[in-house]
């Protein structure tokens, strides 16, 4: 099988960064109106019930699959004018394990993508969000 291609997902990719802020401080970013916008699209606001809808600004839309505060969201995407939506997930953890380090593994993984096409540019996007991510938690203000 091809590398991103599963049984049951169809196509997936996933990328993780580490980044040098504490778990709580990369989890409000994310889960907060300047991160949502890097990551879901602008506009976006997430009620975290489950089942419950979002719609951003450029018309992609989606409902919460789960949500877990300070370790997962998990969500439908469909972008507009596309009748299929795939499945993003978005996980903090301590890096290394240890909380107290203050470095944390942020992960986007979204699966349920029509090709290997659509997987590499949904690669290229989520590194894109990850290096947005790292910039603006940066301490340096130059990397902002």
């Amino acid at each position: 099988m091809p590398t991103g291609l599963t049984k049951d997902a169809g196509w997936q990719i996933g990328v993780a960064r580490t980044l040098d802020a504490p778990l709580p401080v990369v989890w409000d970013f994310i889960s907060g109106p300047e991160g949502l916008a890097l990551w879901l699209g602008p506009g976006a606001g997430l009620d975290p019930r489950k089942g419950a809808r979002y719609e951003t600004a450029d018309g992609a839309t989606g409902e919460v699959r789960g949500y877990r505060a300070r370790d997962r969201v998990r969500v439908t995407h469909r972008l507009p004018g596309q009748e299929r939506e795939t499945t993003v997930q978005v996980t903090v953890s301590p890096a290394g394990g240890d909380a107290a380090a203050g470095r944390t593994v942020l992960r986007f993984h979204q699966e349920r993508l029509a090709d290997a096409g659509e997987r590499a540019g949904r690669r290229e996007h989520w590194r894109s969000v990850l290096d947005a991510v790292a910039a603006a938690l940066s301490p340096d203000p130059a990397a902002r």
